[in-house]
C-alpha cells in the first residue's frame, strides 16, 4: 500500500469523525460507509461515556474535533513532508496505550500505520470503545489495512518495536521488559505556565482551558504555575471563574471535597474559590481540582530551573518567556508534529531495523 493511499484513508476517517465533532451530531451524505458505521459510532460514544465517568460528552467531542481537524490532506502532507518513506520495511509495532483522555493513543496508532507498519494495540481499560471501531472503519475505506491492525487484552508478543505509555512505575517495568527492543517509553509528565503579572483577563481565561479541559488529567494540562514574588491571584481567580459549573460533575466534586479536606486537616495554606484550589508546592503533579504554584525571583533563574527539570515537563505555557512555548489556551490543540516528550515518533518508526 502506497503512502498516498494511507493518507487518503485517514482523510476519509477525518471526514467521518467531523460528523461527531460538535454538540449536535449531524449525519453527512458524503461520508463513505456511513450507513454501516454512523449509528454504531454513536453507540460507542455512549458506551465510552458510561464506562468512564471522566469521559463526558463535552470532552469526547473536544477530542474528536481535534482529530477531525488534524486528519486533512493539508495537515497530513505538511506533517509527513520532511520524512523519507522510500524502502520502509514493514514491521510489527506494539503500542501500549494510556487511558487518561479520550483517544489519547491515537497519534501513535496513526503514526505506525502511516509509516506502513503493522500495529499491535494493547488499550487501557479506561479507553477501549472508540479506537477499535475507528480501526474497523479504516479497514473498510482502505482494504489494504486489513490484517495490519490487531487489538489484544493479553501480554503483547511477537513484535519488532514498541511504544509504551504509563506511570513512572510502569515505565520502569517497560524499560526492563522491552530492553531488547527498539522502544519509546513515556512516563508521567506535567505542563506548567509561567505568569509575569502582565497577563490580560483574556489570557487568563484562555489559560483556564489548559487547566480544566479533561479535568486536568492529560499530560498537556497545566498543573503548576510559576509566578513572580508578590504575585496577587485575584486576576487569576477572575479569569478562571467561568469554569465554575465543573463542580456540578460528581467525580470532580468528590475529588475537590476530598483534597480540600486533606489540605485543611494538614493545615496547609491554600487559596480556593468554591470549585478550585491553589497551593504553594514544589511538585509538578497536582491532584484533581488543585493547581500548585511556585514563586520565582528572576526569569534567568526560572529558565535554568525548567531546563534542568525538562524531563518532568510536557509543555510550557507562556507569552514571550521561552522558545517553543505554547500560547495560552492551546495545550489541548496539538498539531500532528507536536510529539509527546519531544520524541519524533515518525523518525523512530522509519528507523526500525
Amino acid at each position: 500500500m502506497q503512502l498516498q493511499k494511507r493518507i487518503t484513508a485517514f482523510v476519509k476517517l477525518g471526514d467521518f469523525l467531523r460528523q461527531f465533532s460538535c454538540e449536535v451530531i449531524q449525519k453527512s451524505d458524503n461520508v463513505e460507509y456511513n450507513d454501516i458505521f454512523f449509528d454504531g459510532f454513536k453507540h460507542q460514544l455512549k458506551l465510552a461515556e458510561e464506562h468512564n465517568g471522566w469521559f463526558t460528552p463535552e470532552n469526547i467531542i473536544f477530542a474528536i474535533k481535534g482529530w477531525a481537524e488534524s486528519l486533512t490532506e493539508n495537515h497530513l502532507n505538511q506533517w509527513l513532508k520532511p520524512y523519507n518513506f522510500v524502502d520502509v520495511s514493514p514491521k510489527t509495532v506494539a503500542i501500549i496505550m494510556a487511558g487518561n483522555i479520550p483517544l489519547v493513543g491515537f497519534h501513535d496508532f496513526l503514526s505506525v500505520l502511516i509509516c506502513g507498519h503493522q500495529v499491535l494495540v494493547k488499550q487501557s481499560s479506561n479507553d477501549k470503545h472508540l479506537l477499535p471501531f475507528l480501526a474497523k472503519y479504516l479497514e473498510y475505506v482502505e482494504p489494504g489495512f486489513k490484517g495490519k491492525i490487531t487489538f489484544t487484552e493479553n501480554k503483547v508478543e511477537n513484535f519488532d518495536a514498541v511504544i509504551a505509555t504509563g506511570s513512572n512505575n510502569t515505565a520502569r517495568y517497560f524499560e526492563y521488559y522491552f530492553k531488547n527492543k527498539p522502544a519509546i517509553i513515556r512516563n508521567n509528565r506535567n505542563s506548567v505556565a509561567v505568569l509575569t503579572g502582565n497577563e490580560t483577563t483574556e489570557d487568563l481565561k484562555k489559560l483556564s482551558e489548559d487547566i480544566f479541559r479533561y479535568y486536568g488529567l492529560g499530560c498537556r494540562n497545566v498543573s503548576k504555575l510559576f509566578v513572580p514574588k508578590g504575585y496577587k491571584f485575584d486576576a487569576f481567580f477572575e479569569g478562571i471563574y467561568h469554569w465554575h459549573p465543573i463542580i456540578e460533575k460528581a467525580k470532580y466534586a468528590n475529588n475537590y471535597d476530598y483534597n480540600k479536606a486533606v489540605y485543611l486537616m494538614s493545615e496547609f495554606d491554600i487559596l480556593e474559590n468554591g470549585f478550585f484550589m491553589i497551593k504553594e508546592d514544589p511538585s509538578y503533579a497536582s491532584p484533581i481540582a488543585t493547581l500548585f504554584y511556585e514563586y520565582y525571583n528572576s526569569i534567568d533563574e526560572l529558565t535554568q530551573k525548567l531546563n534542568a527539570e525538562k524531563d518532568q515537563i510536557q509543555c510550557i505555557v507562556s507569552n514571550g518567556f521561552i522558545k517553543n512555548e505554547i500560547p495560552f489556551g492551546q495545550t489541548q490543540k496539538p498539531q500532528l508534529w507536536d510529539y509527546a516528550d519531544s520524541v519524533d515518533s515518525i523518525e523512530f518508526l522509519l528507523a526500525i531495523p
